[in-house]
Protein backbone atom coordinates (compact mmCIF):
# COMPACT_ATOMS: atom_id res chain seq x y z
CA UNK A 1 0.00 0.00 0.00
CA UNK A 2 1.28 3.48 -0.90
CA UNK A 3 1.20 5.57 2.26
CA UNK A 4 -0.81 8.74 1.68
CA UNK A 5 -1.07 11.70 4.03
CA UNK A 6 -4.76 12.08 3.28
CA UNK A 7 -5.44 8.79 5.08
CA UNK A 8 -4.82 10.48 8.43
CA UNK A 9 -7.14 13.34 7.47
CA UNK A 10 -9.91 10.86 6.73
CA UNK A 11 -9.28 9.09 10.05
CA UNK A 12 -9.38 12.36 11.99
CA UNK A 13 -12.58 13.43 10.25
CA UNK A 14 -14.57 10.34 11.20
CA UNK A 15 -13.46 10.11 14.82
CA UNK A 16 -16.58 10.30 16.94
CA UNK A 17 -18.99 10.17 13.94
CA UNK A 18 -19.08 13.90 13.05
CA UNK A 19 -22.62 14.08 11.64
CA UNK A 20 -21.21 15.01 8.23
CA UNK A 21 -20.03 13.29 5.10
CA UNK A 22 -16.58 13.74 3.60
CA UNK A 23 -16.08 14.19 -0.13
CA UNK A 24 -12.64 13.46 -1.61
CA UNK A 25 -12.15 15.31 -4.87
CA UNK A 26 -9.27 15.28 -7.31
CA UNK A 27 -8.26 14.55 -10.84
CA UNK A 28 -8.64 11.09 -12.31
CA UNK A 29 -6.23 8.35 -11.17
CA UNK A 30 -4.82 10.09 -8.06
CA UNK A 31 -5.91 7.16 -5.86
CA UNK A 32 -9.15 8.44 -4.31
CA UNK A 33 -11.08 5.18 -4.50
CA UNK A 34 -8.15 3.09 -3.29
CA UNK A 35 -7.44 5.15 -0.19
CA UNK A 36 -11.13 5.36 0.75
CA UNK A 37 -11.54 1.59 0.42
CA UNK A 38 -8.47 0.97 2.59
CA UNK A 39 -9.84 3.27 5.29
CA UNK A 40 -13.33 1.74 5.22
CA UNK A 41 -12.09 -1.83 5.37
CA UNK A 42 -9.85 -1.04 8.34
CA UNK A 43 -12.40 0.98 10.31
CA UNK A 44 -15.90 -0.39 9.70
CA UNK A 45 -17.59 -3.70 10.32
CA UNK A 46 -19.50 -3.32 7.07
CA UNK A 47 -18.49 -1.43 3.93
CA UNK A 48 -20.67 -0.78 0.89
CA UNK A 49 -19.37 0.77 -2.32
CA UNK A 50 -21.44 2.15 -5.16
CA UNK A 51 -19.34 3.13 -8.19
CA UNK A 52 -21.46 5.16 -10.61
CA UNK A 53 -19.03 4.63 -13.50
CA UNK A 54 -18.50 0.88 -13.15
CA UNK A 55 -22.20 0.26 -12.54
CA UNK A 56 -24.34 2.94 -14.15
CA UNK A 57 -27.48 1.01 -13.13
CA UNK A 58 -27.10 2.57 -9.68
CA UNK A 59 -28.01 5.93 -11.21
CA UNK A 60 -31.37 4.73 -12.47
CA UNK A 61 -32.04 2.87 -9.22
CA UNK A 62 -31.65 5.98 -7.06
CA UNK A 63 -32.92 8.63 -9.47
CA UNK A 64 -36.12 10.25 -8.32
CA UNK A 65 -35.74 9.32 -4.64
CA UNK A 66 -37.17 12.26 -2.70
CA UNK A 67 -36.12 11.46 0.85
CA UNK A 68 -33.53 9.67 2.94
CA UNK A 69 -36.12 6.98 3.68
CA UNK A 70 -36.57 6.26 -0.02
CA UNK A 71 -32.80 6.09 -0.65
CA UNK A 72 -32.24 3.85 2.37
CA UNK A 73 -35.08 1.58 1.32
CA UNK A 74 -33.47 1.09 -2.08
CA UNK A 75 -30.05 0.58 -0.49
CA UNK A 76 -31.56 -2.08 1.77
CA UNK A 77 -33.07 -3.83 -1.22
CA UNK A 78 -29.62 -4.01 -2.82
CA UNK A 79 -27.44 -4.81 0.17
CA UNK A 80 -29.75 -6.32 2.79
CA UNK A 81 -27.96 -7.59 5.90
CA UNK A 82 -24.82 -5.56 5.11
CA UNK A 83 -26.70 -2.44 6.26
CA UNK A 84 -25.76 -2.45 9.96
CA UNK A 85 -26.83 0.79 11.70
CA UNK A 86 -23.92 2.59 13.35
CA UNK A 87 -21.33 0.18 11.92
CA UNK A 88 -21.58 0.68 8.17
CA UNK A 89 -19.76 3.07 5.85
CA UNK A 90 -21.42 3.71 2.48
CA UNK A 91 -19.04 4.89 -0.21
CA UNK A 92 -20.48 6.75 -3.21
CA UNK A 93 -17.70 6.68 -5.82
CA UNK A 94 -17.47 8.91 -8.93
CA UNK A 95 -20.43 11.04 -7.85
CA UNK A 96 -19.94 13.42 -10.77
CA UNK A 97 -21.90 10.81 -12.74
CA UNK A 98 -24.93 11.26 -10.45
CA UNK A 99 -25.02 14.90 -9.41
CA UNK A 100 -28.47 14.54 -7.84
CA UNK A 101 -26.91 12.49 -5.05
CA UNK A 102 -24.74 15.41 -3.94
CA UNK A 103 -27.84 17.44 -3.11
CA UNK A 104 -29.50 14.47 -1.40
CA UNK A 105 -26.59 13.57 0.87
CA UNK A 106 -27.67 15.99 3.58
CA UNK A 107 -30.87 13.98 4.15
CA UNK A 108 -28.86 10.79 4.59
CA UNK A 109 -26.50 12.52 7.01
CA UNK A 110 -29.44 13.92 8.99
CA UNK A 111 -30.92 10.43 9.29
CA UNK A 112 -27.72 9.36 11.09
CA UNK A 113 -28.07 5.58 10.68
CA UNK A 114 -24.86 5.16 8.65
CA UNK A 115 -21.67 6.99 7.77
CA UNK A 116 -21.08 8.27 4.26
CA UNK A 117 -18.04 9.15 2.17
CA UNK A 118 -17.98 10.36 -1.43
CA UNK A 119 -15.36 10.73 -4.12
CA UNK A 120 -15.49 12.52 -7.41
CA UNK A 121 -13.44 13.60 -10.38
CA UNK A 122 -14.03 16.72 -12.47
CA UNK A 123 -16.34 18.04 -9.75
CA UNK A 124 -15.01 21.55 -10.19
CA UNK A 125 -16.48 21.47 -13.69
CA UNK A 126 -19.95 20.30 -12.64
CA UNK A 127 -20.71 22.11 -9.37
CA UNK A 128 -22.12 25.03 -11.31
CA UNK A 129 -24.92 22.71 -12.44
CA UNK A 130 -25.80 21.52 -8.95
CA UNK A 131 -28.92 23.26 -7.71
CA UNK A 132 -28.33 22.97 -3.97
CA UNK A 133 -24.91 22.13 -2.58
CA UNK A 134 -25.23 20.54 0.90
CA UNK A 135 -23.43 23.25 2.84
CA UNK A 136 -22.91 22.18 6.45
CA UNK A 137 -23.36 18.49 5.69
CA UNK A 138 -20.32 17.75 3.53
CA UNK A 139 -16.69 18.72 3.99
CA UNK A 140 -14.54 18.66 0.86
CA UNK A 141 -10.89 17.60 0.76
CA UNK A 142 -8.71 17.89 -2.33
CA UNK A 143 -6.45 14.96 -3.19
CA UNK A 144 -3.36 15.31 -5.36
CA UNK A 145 -0.77 12.94 -6.85
CA UNK A 146 1.91 11.72 -4.44
CA UNK A 147 4.04 14.63 -3.32
CA UNK A 148 7.78 14.15 -3.02
CA UNK A 149 7.69 13.12 0.64
CA UNK A 150 5.15 10.40 -0.14
CA UNK A 151 7.24 9.31 -3.13
CA UNK A 152 10.34 9.13 -0.91
CA UNK A 153 8.51 6.95 1.61
CA UNK A 154 7.30 4.66 -1.17
CA UNK A 155 10.93 4.23 -2.28
CA UNK A 156 12.11 3.21 1.18
CA UNK A 157 13.39 6.50 2.61
CA UNK A 158 12.99 6.17 6.38
CA UNK A 159 11.37 8.59 8.79
CA UNK A 160 14.70 9.22 10.53
CA UNK A 161 16.22 10.57 7.32
CA UNK A 162 13.16 12.75 6.69
CA UNK A 163 13.34 14.11 10.24
CA UNK A 164 17.05 14.87 9.83
CA UNK A 165 16.38 16.69 6.57
CA UNK A 166 13.54 18.64 8.19
CA UNK A 167 15.86 19.82 10.97
CA UNK A 168 18.35 20.96 8.34
CA UNK A 169 15.55 22.90 6.64
CA UNK A 170 14.47 24.56 9.88
CA UNK A 171 17.97 25.35 11.15
CA UNK A 172 19.38 26.21 7.71
CA UNK A 173 22.28 23.83 8.18
CA UNK A 174 23.86 21.73 5.38
CA UNK A 175 22.82 18.14 4.81
CA UNK A 176 25.31 15.27 4.99
CA UNK A 177 26.87 15.15 1.45
CA UNK A 178 26.03 11.49 0.88
CA UNK A 179 22.39 11.94 1.95
CA UNK A 180 22.14 15.07 -0.19
CA UNK A 181 23.46 13.28 -3.28
CA UNK A 182 21.10 10.34 -2.81
CA UNK A 183 18.09 12.61 -2.29
CA UNK A 184 18.96 14.53 -5.47
CA UNK A 185 19.04 11.24 -7.35
CA UNK A 186 15.64 10.36 -5.91
CA UNK A 187 14.24 13.74 -6.92
CA UNK A 188 15.44 13.20 -10.49
CA UNK A 189 13.62 9.87 -10.48
CA UNK A 190 10.50 11.69 -9.25
CA UNK A 191 10.72 14.03 -12.25
CA UNK A 192 10.32 10.97 -14.47
CA UNK A 193 7.89 8.81 -12.51
CA UNK A 194 5.82 11.59 -10.97
CA UNK A 195 3.14 10.98 -8.38
CA UNK A 196 0.33 9.15 -10.12
CA UNK A 197 -0.16 5.95 -8.06
CA UNK A 198 -0.32 3.67 -11.11
CA UNK A 199 3.00 5.02 -12.42
CA UNK A 200 4.64 4.84 -8.98
CA UNK A 201 3.45 1.27 -8.46
CA UNK A 202 4.66 0.28 -11.93
CA UNK A 203 8.12 1.58 -11.08
CA UNK A 204 8.26 -0.07 -7.64
CA UNK A 205 7.15 -3.42 -9.06
CA UNK A 206 9.30 -3.51 -12.22
CA UNK A 207 11.93 -0.71 -12.09
CA UNK A 208 11.10 -0.45 -15.79
CA UNK A 209 10.67 3.12 -17.02
CA UNK A 210 8.92 1.85 -20.15
CA UNK A 211 6.18 0.40 -17.96
CA UNK A 212 5.98 3.72 -16.16
CA UNK A 213 5.57 5.57 -19.47
CA UNK A 214 2.85 3.13 -20.52
CA UNK A 215 0.86 3.90 -17.38
CA UNK A 216 1.35 7.65 -17.83
CA UNK A 217 0.24 7.57 -21.45
CA UNK A 218 -2.85 5.59 -20.45
CA UNK A 219 -3.74 8.35 -17.97
CA UNK A 220 -3.19 11.03 -20.61
CA UNK A 221 -5.55 9.17 -22.95
CA UNK A 222 -8.11 9.03 -20.15
CA UNK A 223 -7.83 12.81 -19.72
CA UNK A 224 -8.44 13.27 -23.43
CA UNK A 225 -11.55 11.09 -23.21
CA UNK A 226 -12.79 13.14 -20.26
CA UNK A 227 -12.36 16.30 -22.29
CA UNK A 228 -14.41 14.81 -25.12
CA UNK A 229 -17.08 13.45 -22.81
CA UNK A 230 -17.63 16.32 -20.41
CA UNK A 231 -17.08 19.38 -22.54
CA UNK A 232 -18.31 18.65 -26.05
CA UNK A 233 -18.78 22.31 -27.00
CA UNK A 234 -15.19 23.46 -26.35
CA UNK A 235 -13.26 20.20 -26.50
CA UNK A 236 -11.19 21.32 -29.50
CA UNK A 237 -9.91 24.31 -27.55
CA UNK A 238 -9.27 22.12 -24.51
CA UNK A 239 -7.30 19.54 -26.43
CA UNK A 240 -5.19 22.22 -28.11
CA UNK A 241 -4.42 23.94 -24.81
CA UNK A 242 -3.65 20.68 -23.03
CA UNK A 243 -1.29 19.56 -25.80
CA UNK A 244 0.55 22.89 -25.74
CA UNK A 245 1.50 22.78 -22.04
CA UNK A 246 4.90 21.07 -22.61
CA UNK A 247 6.04 23.34 -25.44
CA UNK A 248 4.89 26.53 -23.71
CA UNK A 249 6.76 25.58 -20.53
CA UNK A 250 9.80 24.84 -22.64
CA UNK A 251 9.78 28.36 -24.11
CA UNK A 252 12.06 31.09 -22.82
CA UNK A 253 9.61 32.82 -20.46
CA UNK A 254 7.38 29.73 -19.87
CA UNK A 255 4.29 31.96 -20.10
CA UNK A 256 1.31 30.61 -22.02
CA UNK A 257 1.06 32.58 -25.26
CA UNK A 258 -2.39 32.61 -26.85
CA UNK A 259 -0.89 33.09 -30.31
CA UNK A 260 0.41 29.56 -30.01
CA UNK A 261 -3.22 28.50 -30.35
CA UNK A 262 -4.21 30.90 -33.08
CA UNK A 263 -2.67 34.07 -34.52
CA UNK A 264 -5.75 36.12 -33.63
CA UNK A 265 -6.70 34.30 -30.43
CA UNK A 266 -8.41 36.40 -27.75
CA UNK A 267 -8.31 35.51 -24.06
CA UNK A 268 -12.05 35.93 -23.52
CA UNK A 269 -12.72 33.29 -26.18
CA UNK A 270 -10.52 30.69 -24.48
CA UNK A 271 -11.11 31.65 -20.83
CA UNK A 272 -13.72 28.96 -20.17
CA UNK A 273 -11.35 26.31 -21.56
CA UNK A 274 -8.54 27.35 -19.23
CA UNK A 275 -11.02 27.40 -16.35
CA UNK A 276 -12.27 23.90 -17.24
CA UNK A 277 -8.74 22.46 -17.21
CA UNK A 278 -8.08 24.09 -13.85
CA UNK A 279 -11.34 22.93 -12.28
CA UNK A 280 -10.87 19.42 -13.65
CA UNK A 281 -7.43 19.31 -12.02
CA UNK A 282 -5.75 18.57 -15.35
CA UNK A 283 -3.64 21.74 -15.31
CA UNK A 284 -2.28 24.24 -12.76
CA UNK A 285 -2.47 27.88 -13.89
CA UNK A 286 -0.18 30.33 -12.07
CA UNK A 287 -1.13 33.98 -12.61
CA UNK A 288 1.23 36.92 -12.56
CA UNK A 289 1.07 39.39 -9.66
CA UNK A 290 1.88 42.98 -10.55
CA UNK A 291 3.53 43.59 -7.18
CA UNK A 292 4.88 41.29 -4.46
CA UNK A 293 2.59 42.75 -1.80
CA UNK A 294 -0.02 41.32 0.56
CA UNK A 295 -2.63 40.35 -0.49
CA UNK A 296 -1.35 39.02 -3.79
CA UNK A 297 -4.89 38.48 -5.04
CA UNK A 298 -5.38 42.23 -5.43
CA UNK A 299 -2.53 42.51 -7.94
CA UNK A 300 -3.36 39.32 -9.85
CA UNK A 301 -3.52 39.64 -13.63
CA UNK A 302 -6.22 37.39 -15.07
CA UNK A 303 -4.86 36.95 -18.59
CA UNK A 304 -1.12 36.57 -17.92
CA UNK A 305 -0.23 33.15 -16.56
CA UNK A 306 1.89 30.03 -16.79
CA UNK A 307 0.15 26.70 -17.23
CA UNK A 308 1.70 23.67 -15.54
CA UNK A 309 0.84 20.00 -15.78
CA UNK A 310 -0.88 18.52 -12.72
CA UNK A 311 1.87 15.88 -12.45
CA UNK A 312 5.52 16.20 -13.46
CA UNK A 313 5.62 12.56 -14.56
CA UNK A 314 2.74 13.17 -16.97
CA UNK A 315 4.63 16.20 -18.26
CA UNK A 316 7.64 13.96 -18.94
CA UNK A 317 5.36 11.55 -20.78
CA UNK A 318 3.94 14.41 -22.87
CA UNK A 319 7.46 15.42 -23.87
CA UNK A 320 7.87 11.84 -25.07
CA UNK A 321 10.98 10.48 -26.75
CA UNK A 322 13.89 9.60 -24.50
CA UNK A 323 13.06 12.14 -21.83
CA UNK A 324 13.67 9.65 -19.02
CA UNK A 325 17.27 8.95 -20.03
CA UNK A 326 17.84 12.62 -20.83
CA UNK A 327 16.89 13.59 -17.27
CA UNK A 328 18.97 10.84 -15.68
CA UNK A 329 21.99 11.72 -17.85
CA UNK A 330 21.55 15.53 -17.54
CA UNK A 331 21.54 16.10 -21.28
CA UNK A 332 21.62 19.80 -22.07
CA UNK A 333 18.99 19.42 -24.80
CA UNK A 334 16.32 19.19 -22.09
CA UNK A 335 14.99 22.34 -20.42
CA UNK A 336 15.34 21.17 -16.84
CA UNK A 337 14.10 24.56 -15.66
CA UNK A 338 10.57 23.87 -16.89
CA UNK A 339 10.54 20.41 -15.34
CA UNK A 340 11.86 21.67 -11.99
CA UNK A 341 9.30 24.48 -12.00
CA UNK A 342 6.47 22.08 -12.75
CA UNK A 343 7.50 19.86 -9.84
CA UNK A 344 7.59 22.93 -7.60
CA UNK A 345 4.17 24.13 -8.78
CA UNK A 346 2.45 20.85 -8.03
CA UNK A 347 4.28 20.39 -4.70
CA UNK A 348 3.35 23.85 -3.41
CA UNK A 349 -0.23 23.51 -4.69
CA UNK A 350 -0.59 20.19 -2.86
CA UNK A 351 0.65 21.92 0.30
CA UNK A 352 -2.19 24.44 0.15
CA UNK A 353 -0.55 27.47 -1.43
CA UNK A 354 -2.11 29.70 -4.05
CA UNK A 355 0.70 30.42 -6.47
CA UNK A 356 1.67 33.55 -8.34
CA UNK A 357 4.72 34.64 -10.24
CA UNK A 358 6.26 38.10 -10.70
CA UNK A 359 7.61 39.67 -13.87
CA UNK A 360 8.88 43.22 -14.17
CA UNK A 361 10.98 44.85 -16.87
CA UNK A 362 12.69 46.83 -14.14
CA UNK A 363 13.31 44.12 -11.53
CA UNK A 364 13.19 40.83 -13.47
CA UNK A 365 11.16 37.65 -12.95
CA UNK A 366 10.53 35.54 -9.86
CA UNK A 367 9.29 32.01 -10.43
CA UNK A 368 6.79 31.97 -7.57
CA UNK A 369 5.28 34.19 -4.92
CA UNK A 370 3.36 32.68 -2.00
CA UNK A 371 1.78 34.09 1.14
CA UNK A 372 3.12 32.66 4.38
CA UNK A 373 2.27 33.93 7.86
CA UNK A 374 1.00 37.26 6.59
CA UNK A 375 4.00 37.97 4.37
CA UNK A 376 4.97 37.44 0.75
CA UNK A 377 7.73 34.87 0.26
CA UNK A 378 9.56 35.06 -3.10
CA UNK A 379 10.81 31.75 -4.47
CA UNK A 380 13.25 30.94 -7.26
CA UNK A 381 13.65 27.48 -8.78
CA UNK A 382 17.10 26.83 -10.27
CA UNK A 383 17.99 23.66 -12.17
CA UNK A 384 21.51 24.59 -13.28
CA UNK A 385 24.82 25.17 -11.49
CA UNK A 386 24.57 28.96 -11.71
CA UNK A 387 21.96 29.18 -8.97
CA UNK A 388 23.76 32.07 -7.28
CA UNK A 389 22.61 34.35 -10.11
CA UNK A 390 19.59 35.99 -8.55
CA UNK A 391 19.23 39.58 -9.73
CA UNK A 392 15.42 39.55 -9.56
CA UNK A 393 15.46 38.19 -6.01
CA UNK A 394 17.97 40.83 -4.89
CA UNK A 395 15.97 43.59 -6.58
CA UNK A 396 12.67 42.84 -4.86
CA UNK A 397 14.26 42.15 -1.46
CA UNK A 398 16.07 45.49 -1.59
CA UNK A 399 12.94 47.43 -2.58
CA UNK A 400 11.77 49.16 0.60
CA UNK A 401 8.15 49.54 -0.52
CA UNK A 402 7.72 45.77 -0.75
CA UNK A 403 8.94 45.06 2.79
CA UNK A 404 10.02 41.48 2.04
CA UNK A 405 12.01 39.82 4.81
CA UNK A 406 13.62 36.88 3.01
CA UNK A 407 13.65 34.76 -0.12
CA UNK A 408 14.20 31.08 -0.89
CA UNK A 409 16.12 29.57 -3.80
CA UNK A 410 15.50 25.86 -4.42
CA UNK A 411 18.29 24.32 -6.46
CA UNK A 412 20.68 21.41 -6.80
CA UNK A 413 23.04 22.67 -4.10
CA UNK A 414 23.13 22.03 -0.36
CA UNK A 415 21.57 24.24 2.32
CA UNK A 416 23.26 27.62 2.57
CA UNK A 417 22.13 30.93 4.07
CA UNK A 418 23.54 34.05 2.41
CA UNK A 419 22.18 37.25 3.90
CA UNK A 420 18.40 37.32 3.45
CA UNK A 421 18.42 34.49 0.92
CA UNK A 422 18.47 30.80 1.81
CA UNK A 423 19.51 28.20 -0.74
CA UNK A 424 17.75 24.88 -0.28
CA UNK A 425 18.05 21.59 -2.17
CA UNK A 426 15.12 21.25 -4.55
CA UNK A 427 13.81 18.21 -2.66
CA UNK A 428 13.27 20.38 0.44
CA UNK A 429 10.18 21.83 -1.20
CA UNK A 430 8.45 19.04 0.72
CA UNK A 431 8.97 21.00 3.95
CA UNK A 432 7.44 24.25 2.74
CA UNK A 433 3.97 23.84 4.21
CA UNK A 434 1.16 26.34 4.52
CA UNK A 435 0.67 27.31 8.15
CA UNK A 436 -2.89 26.51 9.16
CA UNK A 437 -4.93 28.31 11.78
CA UNK A 438 -5.24 26.45 15.10
CA UNK A 439 -8.46 24.54 15.72
CA UNK A 440 -9.59 27.23 18.16
CA UNK A 441 -9.01 30.96 17.80
CA UNK A 442 -10.33 32.62 20.98
CA UNK A 443 -10.76 36.39 20.93
CA UNK A 444 -11.91 37.88 24.21
CA UNK A 445 -13.91 41.06 23.81
CA UNK A 446 -15.63 43.47 26.16
CA UNK A 447 -17.77 46.25 24.75
CA UNK A 448 -19.49 47.15 28.02
CA UNK A 449 -18.00 50.63 27.75
CA UNK A 450 -20.57 51.26 25.00
CA UNK A 451 -23.46 50.40 27.29
CA UNK A 452 -25.87 52.80 28.92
Amino acid sequence: MLRRKIYRRIEDFYKGRPGKALMIVGTRQVGKSYIVEEFCKNRYESFIKLDFIENSDYISIFSGAKSAAEILLRLSALFGDRMIPGKTMIFFDEVQEFRELITQIKYLVQDGSYDYILSGSLLGTVFRDIVSAPVGYVDIVQMYPLDFEEFAAANGVGSRVIETLHRAFETKMPVDPYIHERMMQLFELYLIVGGMPAAVSAYLETKNLRRVADEQNAILRLYKRDITRYDEQDRLYLNDIFDLIPSELNSKNKRFILKSLHEKARFDKYYDSFLWLKNAGAALPVNVADEPKIPLLLSKSQNLFKLFANDVGLLAAQYGGEIQLSILQHRTSVNFGSIYENAAAEELTAHGFTLYYYNSKKFGELDFLIEQEGKVLPIEIKSGKDYYRRSAMDNVLNHEDYGLGEGFVFCGGNVEAVGRITYYPIYMLMFLQKKELPEEVIYESDFSDLGD
